[in-house]
């Protein structure tokens, strides 16, 4: 039984739930501001975003699989556990789980229309599409080289919207969660390109499209490298017009560790395997030091 729930636990790919949690914090955190932060409602959309990213997490695997995206040779296979295509787990009980996940969100979701109205149905269903039709159904976005753009709004503008109304109760001041989104979400596109990157020669043999295969390996690592001086840019320019608290300088010190990360992409002969776990990681240090900036600037201010 242990051994059971261990499996499902590790096919929703917890350690990419930092993403989530920071995304969330940074959207609740500005709602503190105006003195309209609450706790319960913080912890229930945190909640069901978890939920949400596990029930992405398990039905993207269940569709790679279906589509022949995935395969027992593909990078993903070499790099983690695939319960799916190891056959420890069946086709029938993955999609089983993803649909508990996404009814576990939705459940959330109900209560929090019911309490904040339309505008969280609105972004529920929107934040539901990008997740499902990542590789799902006729739209697939990860499978047109839209990968890249469709994690950018999910875990950037809509999520940080998103708990931000549903933590405030109210638009007024969204636009600093707005410009906080803008640096976060670049973050996580950075995760997704750094896995395109290194599935760049298999994606291309099975004829899936992404920025990687599309680019090649030179030019997505020049685009890795932009969009890394675009959230520090985005930083220092937020920071210099006030749009966020000075402290917002603070994120810089990743930066070092940002010119590492790029630089072994750049010079080592192959993408590494874990590339996308240590832009994540690099990511998650970016966030907690993002968020450690906007609750400091209250003591300060």
């Amino acid at each position: 039984m242990h051994s059971k729930i261990k499996t499902y636990i590790l096919e929703t790919r917890p350690w990419s739930f930092t993403m989530t949690v920071i995304s969330v914090t940074l959207g609740a955190v500005p709602a503190a501001y105006s003195g309209r932060f609450d706790w319960l409602l913080y912890i229930l959309v945190l909640v069901g975003m978890l939920c949400a990213h596990a029930a992405s997490n398990v039905i993207n695997d269940y569709f790679d699989v279906k589509n022949k995206v995935d395969l027992p040779e593909s990078p993903t296979a070499r790099y983690r556990e695939h319960y799916l295509l190891k056959g420890i787990l069946t086709p029938g009980k993955v999609l089983t789980f993803s649909i508990i996940l996404y009814a576990v969100a939705g459940t959330i979701a109900i209560y929090l229309i019911i309490l904040r109205g339309l505008p969280i149905l609105y972004i529920a269903a929107i934040g539901a599409f990008l997740s499902f039709f990542y590789t799902g159904g006729p739209v697939k976005f990860k499978y047109r080289a839209l990968g890249e753009i469709a994690v950018f709004f999910a875990w950037g503008p809509l999520m940080l919207l998103g708990t931000y109304y549903a933590v405030a109760g109210s638009w007024e001041g969204f636009q600093v969660p707005l410009w906080i989104s803008i640096p976060q979400g670049l973050w996580v596109t950075l995760v997704i390109l750094a896995n395109n990157m290194k599935d760049i020669d298999f994606d291309g043999s099975v004829g899936v499209k992404t920025a990687g295969t599309l680019l090649s390996r030179k030019r997505s690592v020049a685009l890795f490298g932009i969009i890394l001086f675009v959230i520090y840019g985005v930083i220092a320019l937020e920071s210099a017009l006030r749009i966020i608290p000075f402290f917002g300088l603070v994120t810089f010190a990743s930066l070092p560790m940002s010119f590492r990360l790029l630089s072994i992409l750049k010079n080592s002969e192959e993408i590494p395997p874990d590339a996308d776990p240590r832009t994540a990681q690099l990511g998650m240090i970016f966030g907690v030091l993002f968020i450690i900036s906007l609750l400091l600037a209250p003591m300060f201010g």
